[in-house]
């Protein structure tokens, strides 16, 4: 009879923001470390993004079963909510998750860019052998990591969750868009290995970027990996680390029935990548093959006003195509924004008074898009 997998929580205390306020970082931790793949999964680094933290309660019930029946091959990191101080930012009953209330900005953006100070330790110890060299560099990252001393509550966050996961196989972190199709983003030298990520999923976009800008942390994870490998393109470096934003739809899709349904299909992923035992069954097809991050373009509100849809999720526009319009009661003015590229609407706003400037809808299309370059993330 197989032996039950051990189960640890672990609780660390963030430094003291303010006089008399201290939050603490609480991950569970499932089966043993170095034994098998290693997989870090959390959710709400964007604290008002809550799909993911229903998820985890579902996870997290599937994987305790598991855990008793001894189905844990690897190593599992279940992090139910990441950000303990967006979670506490409430305005005149709004709650405020995305930025940091203090000034230090997006909670998923400014993560340590770890590849070039990694080059400069290992160029001479690398060798032909790929095991040991991603032993090698996750060894470094670990000693750049605990060398950093931070300051500020935040960057105490961005280290605690960066200690955890730099030496996973997969790291994924769980987010959701406004109103949105389940999409994920992923570097592109991790395009095709994660189809069964996004077949499982169910995922309708695969958003595929080197460098989105911004330095969010799957890019942080996943970058070093491609960066060494250019850096030295003699020795085998493989992208040992399979980091990626997974975007559960939309802020709204809070239920019990999809919860429980991307608990299962992520089981079924750790199955397959052997994280756990147990047959996860053919893989479903892929709804929608791969694109670059530039070939999805960003619709912007030109004027400010009431806006109102033409299109709904999923619909497929051509270029010139109507997709809102945005009202002036005054004047009875309507401004029509237009598709700029054949594709799909993957996101859509919740709300509805738009300001210049706010993002109105993402088209997915399939031809890079010229405009779309540098900084590719909509903050």
């Amino acid at each position: 009879m197989p032996t039950p997998s051990p189960i640890r929580r672990e609780t660390i205390a963030l430094p003291e923001a303010s006089l008399g306020t201290q939050r603490t970082w609480t991950a569970l931790h499932y089966g043993t470390p170095g034994q098998g793949p290693k997989a870090y999964i959390h959710t709400g680094l964007h604290a008002d993004e809550l799909p993911g933290l229903l998820l985890c309660d579902h996870l997290g019930r599937l994987l305790d079963a598991a855990a008793a029946r001894g189905e844990i091959l690897g190593e599992i990191i279940l992090v139910p909510f990441t950000n303990p101080i967006g979670l506490g930012q409430w305005v005149n009953g709004t709650h405020l998750g995305r930025f940091e209330m203090g000034g230090a900005g997006n909670f998923n953006r400014g993560y340590p860019v770890l590849g070039p100070e990694v080059a400069q330790h290992i160029g001479h110890q690398l060798t032909d052998d790929a095991a040991a060299n991603v032993a090698l560099i996750r060894a470094t990252m670990k000693t750049i990591l605990a060398d950093l001393q931070p300051v500020k509550e935040m960057d105490h966050l961005r280290l605690t969750i960066m200690k955890h996961a730099i030496d996973a196989d997969i790291a994924l972190d769980l987010h959701c868009d406004t109103r949105a199709l389940m999409h994920l983003y992923l570097g592109t030298p991790l395009w095709p290995d994660a189809k069964d990520l996004a077949a499982d999923l169910g995922s309708h976009a695969t958003l595929l970027a080197e460098d989105s800008g911004g330095s969010s942390l799957d890019e942080a994870l996943g970058g070093p990996w491609w960066h060494l490998a250019k850096a030295f393109p003699d020795k085998p470096i493989p992208p040992a680390c399979l980091a990626t934003t997974v975007e559960l739809r939309g802020e709204s899709d809070v239920t019990d029935d999809l919860a429980a349904q991307d608990a299962a299909a992520l089981v079924r992923f750790l199955q397959r990548r052997g994280v756990l035992a147990g047959d996860p069954g053919p893989l479903p097809a892929l709804i929608n093959d791969a694109t670059d991050l530039t070939a999805s373009d960003l619709l912007v509100a030109p004027v400010p006003g009431v806006l109102v849809y033409k299109v709904g999720l999923g619909d497929r526009v051509k270029k010139g195509d109507l997709v809102a319009e945005i009202v002036n009661p005054l004047t009875h003015e309507r401004t029509p924004i237009t598709a700029t590229t054949d594709g799909f609407i993957l996101v859509m706003r919740h709300t509805h008074n738009v300001r210049p400037g706010f993002q109105v809808a993402k088209v997915v299309g399939t031809e890079p898009l010229a405009h779309r370059q540098g900084y590719l993330l909509s903050d």
